[in-house]
């Protein structure tokens, strides 16, 4: 957590050692179970110290839409010690290990360290800058832009998280996943992956993705990195 926030703004060694006390429980969640369901009312926030999870909700027709992935140092759910109230779901992708933070002593921390609060501030607008993002994605482009892009995030992302290369990593989601993702069926997803594979974009073995040329992939996404907000990370991606 310490090491996320960071990338926003720095923290001394006051408000590290505020952070590291956070009262906190840690448990271990199988794959497609719920960190938080839509209407609960979280007396929690979820850190991911392990594995990936999403957030999404459900149409009426039964559709799911992702919104984002998360991942290691993301406190997934921290909008809702101030909410209350959970406005959508946040589901693991693979098995996970949280430390579950009382939503009191968020709130705690934030009012007594100015800058731990700001820092947790600018994550949530950070958040807020890729739901934009894919809002964007799933709007005004195309199926082939869509895929290139959560591609390209998905290796950023890892790589600041030390938990990847951005152009050699594992994506923990099934094709009937990317398509809730990108609004695509899982027929067009497999479809998309396999015509980078051929036009010598990728190379794929099962969910192991390799990036070849990371940089035509990016303009084919129109993915620009800019909306992450990396400033401080921007050395971690080579």
């Amino acid at each position: 957590m310490i090491d996320k926030l960071q990338l926003w703004l720095p923290l001394d060694a006051r408000d590290q050692a505020a952070v590291l006390a956070l009262p906190h429980v840690v448990r271990t969640l199988r794959a497609q179970e719920y960190l938080v369901r839509e209407d609960d009312r979280p007396t929690n926030s979820c850190l991911l110290l392990s594995g990936f999870a999403v957030r999404h909700k459900i149409a009426g027709n039964g559709g799911r839409q992702i919104f984002s992935i998360h991942m290691k140092g993301d406190v997934v759910d921290l909008h809702n010690s101030i909410l209350r109230r959970a406005d959508h779901n946040v589901e693991t992708l693979t098995e996970v290990e949280v430390a579950l933070i009382p939503a009191d002593a968020i709130r705690k921390i934030a009012a007594d360290y100015p800058q731990v609060g700001q820092a947790m501030w600018y994550e949530t607008l950070v958040d807020a800058a890729i739901f934009r993002e894919w809002t964007l994605n799933l709007g005004r482009r195309d199926a082939r832009a869509r895929a290139a892009h959560l591609i390209c995030e998905f290796g950023v992302r890892l790589a600041v998280a030390g938990l990847g290369e951005k152009r050699d990593f594992e994506l923990p989601m099934t094709q009937e996943q990317l398509a809730d993702a990108l609004a695509l069926t899982s027929i067009h997803v497999n479809r998309m992956l396999k015509i980078f594979g051929q036009e010598g974009l990728i190379e794929r073995t099962k969910r192991a993705i390799r990036i070849l040329d990371f940089d035509q992939l990016a303009r084919i996404g129109d993915f620009d990195v800019r909306y992450l907000h990396l400033d401080r990370g921007s050395d971690l991606l080579g």
